[in-house]
């Protein structure tokens, strides 16, 4: 009875957190509690009073679609900070939703990071994370962290590998031992593949598209490899020659044509990875093979034409859009545990 009761006042007092703060979406894992918050990072500021109008979900319906007085904006770029500021606001927002109580001691937090991070972008997301409202804050590599929530044992001597596919950044990396081996960190995901689809119609066509209309045009008919069955969708836009609104169709094909490039580079990526796997470890990852996880690797035949470029087994996980954040999670409920993952600094 008296364990229970401590077990629920420890609640009231404190509620340690652990956020998987992406390009593109931000998922909030409360301990004991599990994902509370799954939303896009685009927070909508009033241009005049600088003032917070909306986050996540709500903010993003905004993009591309404001009048002069507000501006909707992504504040993460590539997978770090690009606006410190404003990610301090989305996450002190993020924060209050998930926690929806107000708690007598400031939360312990876990933030992944990219593991191609510098010291001082890792610096710019401890600060933002603190004046959010953290009283702790402790940093993991991602693809750690990907590893973790898939149910992999990253504290063997055994060889892991990760591909993590996110919005801003890929990860690739071999773990073992609690560490990263070696790993390939590109600043290119599925921000770049939108991009890419931009670009091609505009050059193709003529015809000026949104992001968000780019990133329903990728997940409804994009791939990086034939499909058995080619499509084709309706695209609106803004004419460039008439300047007027125009509907074209666009076919599967074309779409995979313009993401060769941002595909072609995380290829490279992983070839880069594999050629810095010391021996012994390569032979670990033939027998288990890799998985993929992030928003990314759901761009239909991406784990195809990565196991036709490299001949090794690629799996996509069951939930490879949350397996970070409850990687992150677990190693936050088990944290004597999973102490030597965490990456240290000193508070200068």
């Amino acid at each position: 009875m008296g364990f229970s009761l401590r077990r629920i006042l420890s609640g009231w007092i404190t509620n340690d957190v652990a956020i998987d703060l992406g390009t593109a979406t931000t998922l909030v894992y409360v301990k004991g509690r599990g994902i509370l918050l799954n939303e896009p990072s685009v927070v909508a500021i009033d241009n005049r009073s600088q003032k917070t109008i909306a986050v996540g979900r709500e903010a993003k319906r905004m993009l591309g679609r404001t009048p002069d007085g507000i501006n909707a904006i992504r504040p993460m770029k590539d997978g770090v900070i690009a606006d410190f500021e404003i990610v301090e606001e989305m996450l002190r927002a993020f924060l209050g939703k998930a926690q929806k109580r107000r708690l007598l001691i400031r939360p312990r937090v876990i933030v992944c990071v990219p593991s191609g991070i510098t010291a001082v972008e890792m610096r710019a997301v401890r600060d933002s994370v603190e004046h959010a409202g953290a009283r702790e804050v402790y940093l993991v590599a991602e693809p750690i962290a990907a590893a973790v929530g898939v149910g992999l044992p990253v504290d063997t001597p055994a060889g892991n590998m990760v591909i993590d596919v996110g919005g801003g950044t890929t990860e690739i990396a071999v773990i073992a031992l609690s560490g990263i081996v070696c790993n390939s960190s590109i600043r290119v995901g599925g921000d770049e593949m939108d991009d890419a689809v931009v670009q091609y119609i505009k050059k193709t066509y003529n015809l000026m598209i949104g992001e968000q209309t780019a990133e329903v045009i990728k997940i409804k008919i994009g791939s990086a490899f034939p499909l058995p069955e080619e499509t084709e969708m309706e695209v609106r836009g803004i004419d460039l020659v008439a300047g007027i609104p125009k509907t074209i169709k666009v076919g599967s094909a074309e779409i995979r044509e313009a993401l060769k490039e941002p595909v072609a580079l995380i290829a490279e990526a992983l070839r880069s990875a594999l050629e810095k796997t010391p021996p012994e470890l390569a032979a670990d990852i033939v027998d288990k093979g890799i998985v993929m996880t992030g928003g990314g690797s759901l761009l239909r035949g991406l784990d195809a034409l990565l196991r036709e470029d490299t001949h090794l087994p690629i799996s996509v996980v069951s939930n490879p859009l949350e397996c970070v954040v409850l990687g992150t999670g677990k190693i936050l409920d088990e944290i004597e545990h999973y102490e030597k993952v965490l990456i240290r600094y000193s508070k200068e």
